[in-house]
C-alpha cells in the first residue's frame, strides 16, 4: 500500500540525508520525494510517497518522531487529502502535424506550451499521478527527449492541518 507522509523538520543541513537514510535502512525505496520552505522561517515541509505495510510504516513513523529535527509527522488518508505533481516534459516536433497534434492533447489535459522552438516543444502538466503519466505515455509517441517531474505535494481536506504544535512554534 502507497503512503504519503508529511514531516515537518528544521530547516538545517543533513535534514533530507538523515530521513532518507531512515527509509532505506528500512529497506523502503522513496517513490517520491518533494522538499520546501513552509509558511513558518525555518521550518521546511517534506512530502515523503512510499510503499509498504502499515505496520512497518509506524515503526517508521515512530523512529522519525525521534529524530531532533522532525517536528511533526503524519500519514496522510490519501481519501482527506489533496495531492498534485509537476512535469515538464521536452519534446521533439517533427512537422506542423505533429505540432498541431501535439497542440490539440496539451489541451485535452489542459496542460500548457511553455517553450515553442523550432524543433521541440516544452510542456507543463499538473495533476495526479496518473494524469502525468498518462500524458507523458501519450507523448511518448511523438519522441520525447527530456522529462523532469516534482514529487507529489499534498495537503490534507478541510480545516485538518499538519502544523507545528503549540509549543514549537517560533
Amino acid at each position: 500500500m502507497k503512503h504519503t507522509i508529511a514531516i515537518l523538520v528544521t530547516d538545517s543541513p543533513g535534514v533530507l540525508a538523515k530521513i532518507a537514510g531512515l527509509f532505506s535502512r528500512r529497506g523502503y525505496n522513496i517513490e517520491s520525494l518533494a522538499v520546501g520552505h513552509t509558511e513558518t522561517k525555518g521550518i521546511s515541509r517534506m512530502t515523503i510517497v512510499v510503499e509498504g505495510d502499515d505496520r512497518a510504516l509506524e515503526q517508521i513513523k515512530k523512529q522519525l518522531n525521534k529524530l531532533i529535527d522532525a517536528i511533526k509527522v503524519a500519514d496522510l488518508d490519501p481519501y482527506n487529502s489533496v495531492g498534485r505533481e509537476l512535469a515538464l516534459i521536452k519534446v521533439k516536433v517533427d512537422s506542423p502535424q505533429h505540432r498541431a497534434d501535439m497542440i490539440q492533447l496539451v489541451d485535452v489535459f489542459r496542460a500548457k506550451i511553455l517553450d515553442i522552438g523550432d524543433q521541440s516543444l516544452i510542456i507543463e502538466i499538473t495533476g495526479r499521478q496518473d494524469k502525468v503519466d498518462a500524458m507523458i505515455g501519450l507523448l511518448s509517441q511523438f519522441g520525447i527527449k527530456e522529462v523532469v517531474r516534482t514529487g507529489k505535494v499534498t495537503l490534507a481536506r478541510g480545516l485538518k492541518v499538519v502544523s507545528l504544535p503549540k509549543k514549537a512554534k517560533r
